[in-house]
């Protein structure tokens, strides 16, 4: 009997040890025409670890409206969550961050935002910050976009905010 504890202790300590390193391999995505990003700037655009997906900051930088710049950003937050098979529905956090002198332009821009995330996003919204910043590292974008996924989440999302009355 003595000799069973330490076996079964070892056993569970050695299957633990090999979940846990597998739970901690990590992946390093691109979607297509994003390559250059690890390869020439050294930064990573998707990193899934298990079912959770990490999207780096896309700039909104293509379009010739500040309105179509970010449409696009948020369409590259869908692809880039699609190249580790996550939906946007899966997003459970946002981070997004905003050019601007002072309060009253922030204001003014993250009404142009809230348009084009309302696209995107129509019910089980994520937590979202939105900072102020005075730049970012592309020149001419208005607003940077970054977002957490764990993929499957969004299937049995549950909603439990009420809405509020008058």
């Amino acid at each position: 009997m003595p000799l069973r504890f330490p076996f079964l202790l070892l056993a569970g300590l050695a299957a633990c040890g090999g979940a846990h390193a597998q739970a901690s391999a990590r992946e390093h995505l691109a979607p297509p025409g994003w390559e250059g990003s690890y390869h020439a700037i050294h930064y990573s655009p998707v990193v899934k670890l298990g079912e959770r997906v990490i999207v780096s900051g896309i700039p909104a930088s293509e379009g010739s409206t500040e309105e179509e710049k970010i449409r696009w950003a948020f369409r590259q937050l869908q692809r880039h969550l699609e190249a580790a098979g996550a939906s946007l529905e899966d997003v459970v956090e946002l981070h997004s961050f905003h050019v601007a002198r002072d309060h009253a332009e922030f204001r003014e821009r993250i009404a142009v935002v809230l348009k084009v995330h309302g696209e995107f996003f129509r019910d089980r919204y994520p937590a979202w910050t939105a900072v102020g910043t005075t730049a970012l590292y592309s020149q001419d974008a208005p607003m940077e976009i970054r977002a957490e996924a764990v993929i499957g989440s969004g299937r049995a999302a549950k909603v439990s905010i009420p809405v509020p009355t008058p």
